[in-house]
């Protein structure tokens, strides 16, 4: 018999707690358990998280012998952020004397930090100058703060990004005096001393509650019988052992929807596009850009930080949001919604319950408008009309979608509101989804143009239970393609069952030399091997910013437990049929350009463009391109073929040449030089790459067109 071994996925919501059981080997899913999530137990959401977890256990029949990978999202860090649940941060800033210290002092010295909230993070803040550190001095500084009523303490040097050992000395005074510690080097290489400082004063705010959640989650798995390490989702996608989110707990603001991006990603088989994480509520929309979601610094209380997590755009309407209007039609759609007004979805509402429906006006809360529609029934019951009630009437939501409805209930609720307007009822229903889209919209199209994303490379992504009363309309609008993958309602627990460790360093480095790329991959793979990752699977991604010298290296990483290789390869046919079906032709219009034991490389000829479709032999679209050129060359006579591309596949607008992007087919890989503007670091990036290669082996460079 075949030992089983399983990945179980938690993902913490606002409302519910969703666990998912994967088989590590097939990927496929084996079953989910779902609890309400537990915000007022004393242990906190750590209590659901075991739970959600035992019951997923016990439901399939898993002994904890066979779970390999536990990994959980956390909605902590952000809630106690936007709550104000924070520890009062004492800030200890060190420079040398003279103008730097000077310089210093003024930088570290940070007032009491605004969460955007109406809420503030407590600041006290004490400086110390090197050349009279002592651990005298130090406890001293230590205990004014303490005494001011800091909770924990930040250490930030001035270029503590080049020699952290004062820094690091702070911290062994302070943790033995039972200050939970926080060096501002750890959290980012970056320079900008005032910046970093508030990024690691944001991070110590929450280390005491995350502290907590941790060690009684991580005791509780601990107490069944499961060994294995226990990983926690971060914000930018990926995941870290339990261990380094208690050292950087800020890393995980935002898990919720990073976990939703990745799951997406494991189902969806493109490289390029839009995701929607539609709830009850409000919307989360993001981009998937060359198959990884996009990254940006997060912004708290109208500061800038250096905490890289998805740039996530959210939106106050979703799949029950409530309808507003007056005589001359629908006026607006949310934000407030049927779940926090109290009332039902009339679209889920027994069909015999909807009898003399009259509709009524009310204020949902105090302050809000009282144009929000009702739908009073005989029994006196009240329900609401949502996006879902729309959706369910314009037979846009299908019977395999979470939120399909009874929609003869919301055809005969929404019959009032139409006959007030003036309307038919599939007018209203068209009325309340075109209000909702003229908020998406705008977002989309911001989001277009930030990431220079080429409008019919990209699919639609709807994740979360309500994706198909929002998204499908809107597509079918804007002339997108779109993709609601399987267990679309718990894909963010699938996207943390199967995410990959992930780090990131970056350093300002002007004209950096080979040696300087070695060194910040080799940093950042011994960063990911700290976060859980095997050392042999570690994969470096090199992005250099030509205008600010920033130098960003992006590690990922499986676990030891990760079996990918035995997922089941499609055959060249099936390959066919996906690349016919992402290039929007028929399977007669796609051609073979070449090959690899690992990937296949289609196009379809047209008129002015070459697209390329770079698919693994999993089935997954590596490489999503409009326009493009393939070539096979060996390994020792790649640099002319680069010059060559650099120019036949540059493009002009304006007054500025905008330069291609390149893609080498490498063994199992795909090593991704995106984004690069400057050809002799493109071709510096790529020789490291090639280094340890045979000259005379083939690789295959792929340059695609960039269109604004």
């Amino acid at each position: 018999m075949t030992e089983r071994k399983f990945r179980i996925g938690i993902d913490v919501g606002g409302t519910h707690t969703k666990a998912v059981a994967i088989e590590n080997s097939t990927h496929e899913i084996v079953g989910k358990s779902s609890v309400k999530t537990t915000h007022d137990h004393p242990d906190g959401v750590a209590a659901g998280v075991i739970a959600a977890f035992r019951n997923c256990l016990a439901e399939n029949g898993i002994r904890p012998d066979e779970v390999v990978f536990v990994s959980h999202s956390t909605t902590q860090a952000t809630n106690a952020l936007l709550e104000g649940d924070v520890a009062a941060v004492g800030i200890m800033g060190i420079s040398k004397g003279g103008l730097e210290g000077f310089l210093a002092r003024r930088q570290t010295h940070l007032a009491d930090i605004d969460l955007g909230t109406g809420r503030k993070i407590p600041v006290k803040n004490q400086f110390l100058v090197t050349k009279d550190l002592s651990d005298e001095k130090i406890i001293e500084a230590l205990e004014i703060l303490r005494q001011q009523g800091a909770q924990v303490i930040v250490a930030s040097m001035a270029f503590g990004v080049d020699d952290s050992v004062m820094e690091e000395r702070i911290k062994g005074v302070a943790e033995k005096m039972r200050l939970p510690t926080t060096v501002a080097s750890d959290i980012t290489k970056l320079y900008g001393l005032t910046r970093r400082t508030r990024t690691a004063a944001i991070n110590a705010s929450i280390l005491p509650k995350m502290l907590n959640t941790a060690l009684s989650t991580e005791n509780s798995i601990r107490g069944i019988g499961i060994h294995v390490p226990l990983m926690i989702m971060r914000g930018d996608g990926g995941v870290m052992d339990i261990a380094e989110m208690k050292r950087r707990p800020v890393l995980t603001m935002l898990s919720g929807p990073a976990a939703s991006v990745m799951g997406s990603l494991m189902y969806l088989r493109a490289s390029n596009g839009i995701y929607f994480e539609v709830g009850g509520t409000s919307t989360n929309i993001g981009v998937i850009k060359n198959g990884r979601p996009a990254i940006d610094y997060s912004i708290l209380g109208g500061h800038r930080t250096f905490i890289n997590s998805l740039d996530v755009r959210v939106l106050g309407v979703a799949g029950g949001s409530m309808v507003r209007a007056g005589r001359n039609g629908v006026t607006d759609v949310g934000p407030r919604s049927a779940h926090i007004a109290g009332l039902e979805y009339a679209g889920y509402t027994p069909e015999d319950e909807i009898t003399g429906a009259e509709l009524e006006f009310f204020s949902p809360k105090p302050g809000d408008p009282d144009d929000y529609a009702a739908i009073r029934l005989a029994g006196g019951k009240r329900v609401a009309i949502t996006n879902s009630c729309a959706a369910n009437v314009l037979g846009l939501v299908k019977p395999e979608h979470f939120s399909y409805g009874r929609i003869e209930s919301a055809r005969k609720a929404m019959l009032p509101l139409a006959e007030y307007m003036g309307l038919s009822i599939e007018e209203t229903a068209e009325q309340i989804l075109e209000k909702s889209c003229g908020k998406i919209e705008p977002v989309i199209r911001d989001l277009e143009e930030k990431y220079q994303l080429e409008h019919d490379q990209m699919t639609l992504v709807g994740v979360g239970g309500g994706a198909a009363a929002l998204m499908i309309y809107y597509a079918r609008k804007a002339g997108f393609r779109y993709n609601i993958p399987e267990n679309a309602e718990v894909i963010s627990s699938i996207g943390v069952a199967l995410a990959m460790v992930r780090d990131v360093v970056e350093r300002i480095i002007p004209n950096p030399t080979q040696e300087d790329i070695r060194a910040i991959k080799r940093e950042a793979t011994d960063i990911a091997v700290a976060s859980g990752a095997a050392a042999g699977t570690v994969e470096v991604h090199i992005e250099i910013d030509n205008q600010t010298s920033k130098v960003t290296a992006i590690a990922t990483g499986s676990t030891e437990v990760r079996t990918t290789d035995l997922l089941k390869e499609c055959t060249l046919e099936e390959a066919l049929r996906l690349a016919a079906a992402d290039l929007g032709v028929s399977v007669d219009e796609v051609e073979l350009v070449d090959a690899t034991p690992h990937f296949y490389i289609f196009t379809t000829p047209r008129k002015k463009e070459y697209p390329i479709r770079i698919l693994d032999k999993k089935g997954f679209i590596r490489v999503q391109r409009g326009d493009g050129i393939v070539r096979r060359v060996r390994a020792g006579d790649y640099r002319p073929v680069i010059e060559e591309f650099w120019k036949s596949q540059s493009v002009l607008f304006t007054d500025n040449m905008i330069r291609p992007d390149y893609f080498i087919c490498l063994g199992s890989r795909i090593p991704d030089f995106s984004g690069n503007t400057n050809l002799e670091k493109t071709l510096m990036l790529m020789e490291i790459e090639l280094a340890l290669m045979d000259r005379e082996e083939e690789i295959i460079v792929t340059a695609a067109k960039n269109r604004l």
